[in-house]
């Protein structure tokens, strides 16, 4: 079962829907980072949303004003341990 879902990988039909993906966890991750989605100091739902609303916004805000100015996109985190083995 391992190797069939490793072969899966390799096609072309699951790296796209990977990439969808990606991207999806990649723009979560960043929201969190940057406007504290997960918490939210207002209490209800209709505040909460509101607070969502305008995170989404300044996000976007964010990207475009990195898009416009060329700001390079990030690179993926290297670990120590990849770090040591790229010195020696």
């Amino acid at each position: 079962m391992l190797e069939e879902r490793r072969a899966e990988q390799q096609t072309d039909a699951w790296k796209e829907r990977y990439a969808v993906r990606a991207g999806v966890e990649g723009t979560i991750s960043q929201a969190v980072r940057r406007t504290h989605l997960r918490r939210t100091p207002y209490r209800g739902q209709s505040k909460t949303h509101l607070a969502n609303i305008l995170s989404a916004a300044a996000l976007n805000i964010t990207r475009v004003d990195a898009w416009l100015n060329g700001t390079p996109l990030g690179s993926t985190r290297v670990s120590h341990l990849a770090r040591l083995t790229l010195a020696a």
